[in-house]
């Protein structure tokens, strides 16, 4: 990439970086007008913006307003690049539900994880806040989904992250998909005592760890 693209390509990188939405939206647009495909802006430009972001937050550098901010600069990307994935044949990892349980309506921490599994090639379907474990069943089933996330930020209502497990045993859906656990009060020991399988410290961690369980880059 070099010339005009290249330059850019380094303002919608410092975009993602910055929290920029604007600059975002705009510099995606240019790209997209001077010919790169989506699938290139998302794979060279977005999933690099985004591991920096976790290279900072990881290092003290950026705390949970920052990771907000580019999280919905990321997203003002995709809301561009979006239309023309099907256009352009944009591979598809796995579909990944995510969704804050019911009683729960804090949406920062799920909100986070969206962008970044959207980042890495996920598709993924957001059922929003205060979700009942019947929704993240159903939502498995229309769209063959392989990974649910769920979020609670409350000591109360993570005990919901249960119930859903529980609901996807009844369903015969449980050994179909890979569950993340995340939210502030949740813990690597709740994670194994309801039966999850990934401990969503942090979004950049769980996406790791579900790319590697399903054998993807």
């Amino acid at each position: 990439m070099s010339g005009t693209a290249g330059e850019t390509a380094a303002k919608l990188f410092k975009a993602i970086v910055d929290g920029d939405e604007e600059l975002s939206r705009g510099a995606t647009r240019k790209l997209l007008e001077e010919g790169l495909d989506p699938r290139d802006i998302i794979t060279q430009i977005l999933v690099p913006a985004m591991r920096k972001v976790g290279e900072l937050y990881e290092k003290g550098e950026y705390f949970i307003p920052e990771l907000v901010m580019s999280a919905e600069a990321f997203r003002a990307s995709m809301e561009i690049l979006r239309p023309h994935f099907k256009e352009s044949g944009m591979p598809v990892k796995a579909v990944a539900v995510f969704g804050t349980v019911r009683g729960d309506i804090h949406e920062l921490g799920k909100n986070l994880a969206v962008a970044v599994f959207e980042a890495e090639g996920f598709q993924v379907v957001d059922l929003g806040v205060d979700v009942p474990p019947e929704k993240f069943a159903e939502a498995v089933v229309e769209h063959n989904a392989r990974i649910v996330g769920m979020s609670a930020l409350m000591t109360t209502t993570m005990l919901e992250q249960r119930n859903v497990i529980e609901e996807l045993k009844r369903r015969g859906l449980r050994d179909k998909v890979i569950v993340i656990a995340g939210g502030a009060p949740v813990t690597e020991e709740w994670v194994k005592e309801i039966g999850a399988d990934v401990w969503g410290r942090d979004a950049f961690e769980a996406v790791r760890i579900v790319k590697k369980m399903l054998g993807v880059e």
